[in-house]
């Protein structure tokens, strides 16, 4: 582990590693529930430390890592498979295609990640409640991390939530409490919980370990790549952690003097729930109006992250974009007919947001890697594949009732 500090990626302001829990003790204050966070923390390390002990024959990844390795849950999170899709690359002209399958993490999601840091610091302080809100993923990876120590998970949920998800929380042993709303109104009622009844908050963003553990996603793929630095990463977003987790594993890089660019980041979100896009866009934030979609992990009225999210975007000269549900679905059954992988229709989105882009002025035309990161298995919600295709009929064991 490398000494850091925290740093407000709005003032500047730093902080010692224990003299803050979650946003800015200035920023923050302006903060309420119902508007994107303010004053959100990132970790800021020894880079020339990383710079001076890093080997690339040997990698000791944690060298970016801001828990000590002996609080390290028991559970192996994360080393999910990078492979080359040539066959879709083609199809999309693309000569270097990758996909990241992050729903082979043990609860299936890339979110496992920022549960198992959170919980590592859950131990390091000795806390044994961890709360969080979560459309499903967080909270499922959340149930499934804690299951693995001591650690109790205390979860909010929309009560539409999927039931796979739901039955994950609830066999890995979390109290589920479902909430009569949004996603929004749980992570309202999950602030207020921990600040009036305890517990250590594993909100996205609004804990700043979340992007620290989400970062770890770039130290792989850049790693995986023969320490390449791919040309374009396509994100699905919804509170837009993700996608600023996945633009700090790469300034920590740069930081630390490993790479000289950024890979172009590329944010895909349904275009219900478009308020980062939007934000992009005009440069104003404003909520998502109406943000249902059948990718429901990324359906969010107010994203959390947002600034941190335009920041990713604008820094590595990226772009967002938005697409149908209906493209998001034929996405879904285009990755799994030509690569085997089957993700959710949230992982999906990041492939149908580079199919549509494909198809434009902005296509990607670079000869070097560009990798779609997947961010959750597909069975965590069969009944959205379900609605646009048919599972054939039984038929008598004779060859005779064969038509094939």
């Amino acid at each position: 582990m490398t000494p850091f500090s925290y740093r407000c990626t709005d003032c500047g302001r730093t902080y010692a590693r224990d003299a803050v829990r979650y946003l800015c003790s200035v920023c923050g204050e302006a903060y309420r529930p119902g508007i994107p966070l303010l004053g959100v923390l990132e970790a800021v390390f020894d880079y020339e430390a990383i710079h001076r002990d890093f080997d690339r024959a040997n990698p000791d990844w944690n060298l970016f890592c801001p828990v000590e390795p002996e609080f390290h849950p028991p559970i192996p999170v994360g080393n999910t498979p990078l492979g080359r899709v040539d066959r879709l690359g083609a199809e999309l002209g693309l000569s270097s295609l990758w996909v990241k399958n992050d729903g082979l993490n043990p609860s299936g999601s890339l979110k496992d990640r920022a549960s198992f840091l959170v919980v590592a610091e859950a131990r390091r302080l000795g806390m044994e409640l961890i709360v969080a809100a979560s459309t499903g993923n967080a909270a499922s990876a959340l149930a499934a991390v804690c299951a693995s120590t001591s650690t109790r998970a205390l979860i909010f949920v929309p009560e539409k939530a999927p039931k796979a998800k739901l039955v994950q929380m609830v066999l890995y042993g979390a109290q589920v409490v479902p909430i009569q709303g949004t996603y929004d109104d749980a992570f309202a009622l999950s602030l207020e919980y921990t600040a009036k009844r305890g517990g250590l908050n594993r909100n996205t963003a609004y804990h700043p370990l979340t992007i620290e553990g989400k970062k770890t996603v770039s130290l792989e793929i850049w790693a995986q790549l023969g320490f390449q630095v791919p040309e374009a990463i396509l994100v699905s977003v919804g509170d837009g952690v993700i996608l600023g987790g996945v633009h700090k594993g790469f300034v920590d890089l740069q930081r630390a003097g490993l790479i000289d660019r950024l890979p172009r980041l590329i944010g895909v979100q349904a275009e219900t729930s478009d308020a980062i896009h939007r934000y992009v866009e005009s440069g104003v934030y404003s909520d998502a109006t109406n943000p249902t979609t059948r990718a429901d992990s990324i359906s969010v009225t107010c994203p959390s992250n947002a600034h941190g999210a335009r920041r990713a975007i604008e820094e590595s000269q990226g772009l967002t974009l938005t697409v149908t549900d209906e493209e998001i679905l034929e996405a879904q059954a285009q990755l799994a007919g030509r690569t085997g992988i089957f993700t959710e229709p949230a992982g999906a989105t990041a492939m149908a947001g580079l199919t549509k882009l494909q198809g434009g002025p902005n296509r990607i035309t670079g000869s070097g890697p560009v990798v779609i990161l997947a961010t959750g298995h597909g069975l965590k919600d069969v009944e959205a594949p379900l609605s646009r295709i048919s599972i054939p009929l039984a038929v008598p064991p004779v060859l005779e009732a064969l038509t094939l």
